[in-house]
């Protein structure tokens, strides 16, 4: 079975801004050696991005006005949607031409249903992703070019993949303390599942087992959330 990945939210506590030099350096620095870093080959690197691509195309050729400020982002085969459109109906549409990419394995649907930010609310948003970026690539503990991050109004999201559960805590929790960063959701497939220790069995009593939730790509469930 694929490893799991967790739908995490994750609410801000503590509003930290960091200097406007270290988010410039970010793009670089983000671009070179980024499939060596990654725990993931240079195949899944190109399907992901193909993915993409055929999504955003699919969503511009079906009307450019309407689905101009759905931003697409893609890991290990699940797709993120995130930005806004004008009617439920939009949304539900977006979701169904994500499914159509032959290698969509997943697709969390974060699209808002509102009227249009404007200009200055996408520059913010994009402002919190270098910065939080740039968090990430501070810590001694996470492996930043594991992680993609999108911003939308404020909130960030986290995909990609983590060691561990504890490593994922850690981006987590970076990502909380940049300012303008109102909620952070993860959508990270864990390498390393965290292994719980069994309940004592109470003597005299039936054994129960239950089984847990199959969480891997392609599964009809819901996306289990997992909150720190």
């Amino acid at each position: 079975m694929k490893p799991p990945f967790s739908a995490l939210v994750l609410s801000m506590t503590l509003l930290l801004p960091l200097g406007g030099c270290v988010v410039a350096a970010v793009g670089t620095a983000g671009a070179i050696g980024i499939t060596a870093a990654q725990d993931k080959t240079m195949g899944q690197a190109l399907d992901d991005a193909n993915v993409s691509n055929q999504i955003k195309a699919k969503l511009l050729s079906e009307n450019s006005e309407k689905y101009a400020e759905v931003d697409v982002e893609v890991a290990n085969g699940l797709v993120l949607l995130s930005g806004r459109v004008n009617f439920p109906e939009d949304r539900v549409r977006a979701e169904g031409i994500a499914w159509s990419a032959a290698l969509t394995k997943d697709v969390a649907n974060e699209i808002k249903i509102e009227p249009p930010g404007g200009f200055i609310a996408n520059i913010s948003d994009e402002v919190i992703t270098g910065r939080v970026r740039a968090r990430l690539i501070g810590s001694k503990t996470v492996k930043s070019l594991n992680f993609n991050i999108e911003t939308y109004d404020g909130i960030v999201y986290l995909m990609g993949t983590a060691r561990t559960a504890k490593e994922l805590k850690k981006a987590a929790e970076e990502a909380s303390v940049v300012a303008g960063v109102k909620q952070v959701v993860s959508y990270v497939r864990l390498l390393e599942p965290e292994v719980r220790a069994p309940e004592p069995e109470l003597q005299g009593q039936p054994t129960s087992y239950q089984n847990v939730p199959d969480t891997s790509y392609g599964s009809d469930a819901e996306l289990i959330g997992a909150s720190y």
